[in-house]
């Protein structure tokens, strides 16, 4: 990273690369991919920022998990973290390929990469008792008794209404492994894709030896501890909503385009951001700027270039 650079590290939502009403095919996949690359591309031209990706996989993994099931009789099922693996090398693919288009397109000379991430956690968190991730696709009530008549998941209905998803554990996020990489990687100035799908969960066994373990780590959580790790200047959380709201679609709903460290726990612990969906999204902003005392922002994909000038979405900050 040259001395005029910022860093700039930016988590895309796993339905930023697989709408969750997608059949999932390469096709919609790649469609998907072109569109945030082409998205991403005012950033790109910019000289402001060193730049890594970091992206979810909440879709991906689920719909591999349900490849697992319904092979499992003829090929050996993958525990958790090779599927979290897989899916990072996919996702990571799908996207540097669309990225490396829209860069020949626009005539854009930049370099870009996927690293497969190790992401340390700890095998004694309480989250492998308390099964909270949501991964895979949407089930109605019907469909959600009849998996359960031949499979040992665990569901949670969603808060928005939107119907049942298989959760799994996800613990907290203590060390990314491959972040000294990551930043020699951007300071001889190429742009990264790091902590896919929150990064694959790893921990150090009796004999001190990397082991995985069943588990999805979420990719925002992830994405601010890697964030905190290198200093980054500015974390950007795209969702899909332009801003954070409290009373969320209701009659005294707020548009918040700003908060302080303070206001976000208040508003954190107070319920209103609900932990299916911008729980998670609020509780790693907080915890970047309390790490690094910079900025963060949670906003759309379509307002990126006006959030980064303080036009749009929702600013944290001391």
């Amino acid at each position: 990273m040259s001395d005029k650079k910022k860093l700039l590290v930016i988590a895309l939502g796993g339905n930023a690369l697989l709408d969750s009403k997608s059949k999932g095919t390469i096709e919609e996949r790649e469609a998907a991919a072109a569109e945030t690359a082409e998205q991403l591309i005012p950033l790109f031209k910019s000289e402001e920022y060193d730049v890594i990706l970091t992206h979810g996989n909440g879709p991906q993994v689920g719909n591999l998990l349900i490849q697992q099931e319904e092979g499992s009789s003829k090929v050996p099922p993958m525990p958790l973290d090779v599927c979290v693996a897989e899916t990072q090398g996919e996702i990571g693919y799908i996207l540097q390929k669309a990225i490396q288009n829209a860069f020949e397109k626009h005539g854009i000379r930049k370099n870009i990469l996927s690293l497969l991430t190790q992401v340390l956690v700890d095998e004694k968190d309480p989250a492998f008792e308390k099964l909270s991730k949501p991964v895979g696709p949407y089930y109605s009530a019907d469909q959600t008794r009849e998996i359960l008549k031949t499979k040992n998941w665990k569901f949670k209905e969603d808060p928005a209404g939107k119907g049942f998803r298989r959760v799994v554990a996800s613990p907290k996020p203590i060390k990314v492994l491959q972040a000294g990489i990551i930043s020699d990687l951007t300071n001889d100035g190429y742009i990264v894709i790091s902590v896919g799908g929150g990064g694959i969960p790893v921990y150090y066994d009796k004999n001190g030896d990397i082991a995985g373990v069943e588990a999805v780590i979420d990719k925002d959580l992830a994405s601010a501890e890697l964030a905190i790790e290198l200093k980054a200047d500015k974390f950007v959380i795209l969702t899909n909503v332009e801003q954070c709201y409290i009373n969320f679609n209701k009659p005294n709903e707020i548009k918040l385009r700003e908060m302080n460290l303070d206001e976000a726990q208040t508003y954190f612990d107070q319920g209103h951001f609900s932990a299916g969906s911008m729980g998670p999204k609020v509780q790693s902003v907080i915890e970047f700027v309390q790490g690094t005392g910079n900025q963060a922002i949670i906003t759309h994909i379509t307002k990126l270039p006006d959030a980064l000038e303080g036009r749009a979405g929702t600013l944290v900050h001391l």
